[in-house]
């Protein structure tokens, strides 16, 4: 292939840009391609969060009202959390705190936590035949506080449609760390339409509350659009095969679709998040160590994860781009 080419760039790689204007003003964003149908995008500044992916042209996500917003912009008050929600392909929760905004052992703690609106410390990528690799170091540390250090990779495959993310947590510091993840994975517009089949094998499934258990013979049912509707949360036991849950979504209107598979030793809860509303139009498949029910409610339930001193936490994600139903 190289005698055809004049640059590598011609056919895949990664490039950096800038955003000059509005509440993205600053911000630095990695274009990668893989040569074969998949370009994402990529924010060093959030986190190394995805904040668009396409596949063979074609949105695979949901960008939400507040569009591209610069850490400057980010209000940890209450729910202010939205008001930087980009949404994106995913948008990372944790790690002090995922869910529901609380007070928990005196510490308040802010809607889905900090650390999707937290810049990289550093990243470089890498190259070669097989794959483009993309890495981040992202701290969420405090003084007097808890000291987490994310270091994230993705490996994006050339050989095939998939891109792989793996995370690794340490306590840095000398205080016992809860430790929240949960990735917000979003789904929207055209490959989320009322046609789309969503598949999510359970081996038990409950709403998060009355609104959601009235809906649940119908939450794999996609809906056209609606105006005034109510958000609704399940949350799966996912079946696993040796050790990996999978699950999907497909358009026949577009013969597209995507599997996700994860390590259900480390992501032990799975929500989906359906929102059928006009302009507010998103499914959320959503690995995690913990519910969005906030932290305090997960200590209270015995779930919540501790790092200790020197410990690691490491997750893999695995995420499949397919034409095929």
């Amino acid at each position: 292939m190289k005698k055809y080419v004049g640059h590598p760039s011609q056919i895949c790689g990664v490039d950096e840009m800038c955003l000059t204007k509005g509440k993205g003003k600053g911000l630095t964003l990695l274009e990668v391609r893989n040569g074969k149908g998949l370009q994402f995008t990529l924010s060093p500044d959030r986190c190394m969060d995805i904040s668009r992916v396409s596949y063979m042209g074609i949105n695979m996500g949901y960008f939400a009202p507040a569009g591209y917003v610069a850490p400057a912009f980010y209000d940890s008050r209450g729910d202010g959390f939205l008001k930087s929600f980009t949404a994106g392909f995913l948008t990372t929760c944790g790690l002090d705190g995922a869910g529901t905004p609380c007070i928990d052992n005196g510490e308040e703690v802010p809607m889905h936590g900090t650390i999707s609106n937290t810049p990289c410390d550093n990243f470089y990528y890498t190259e070669d035949d097989e794959a483009i690799n993309v890495y981040g170091i992202i701290r969420d540390a405090s003084l007097f506080g808890t000291q987490l250090v994310m270091k994230r990779t993705y490996e994006f495959s050339k050989l095939s449609n998939t891109v792989t993310i793996t995370d690794e947590i340490e306590n840095t510091g000398v205080l016992d760390a809860p430790c929240m993840l949960l990735y917000h994975f979003n789904m929207g517009y055209p490959l989320l339409s009322e046609n789309a089949k969503v598949v999510i094998p359970a081996n038990s499934v409950v709403g998060r509350n009355d609104h959601a258990k009235g809906g649940i013979d119908t939450r794999l049912v996609m809906e056209k659009p609606q105006a005034d509707y109510t958000e609704m949360c399940f949350y799966y036991d996912v079946a696993e095969k040796d050790g990996m849950a999978t699950v999907g979504i497909y358009n026949p209107d577009i013969k597209k679709g995507l599997t996700m598979s994860f390590d259900k030793s480390t992501l032990d809860n799975f929500t989906q998040w359906k929102m059928m509303g006009e302009n507010e139009y998103v499914l959320g498949l959503e690995p995690g160590n913990c519910t969005p029910d906030g932290r305090d409610v997960m200590r209270k339930e015995g779930k919540l994860k501790i790092l200790k001193p020197g410990e690691f936490y490491k997750t893999k994600i695995v995420v499949r781009f397919t034409e095929k139903e």
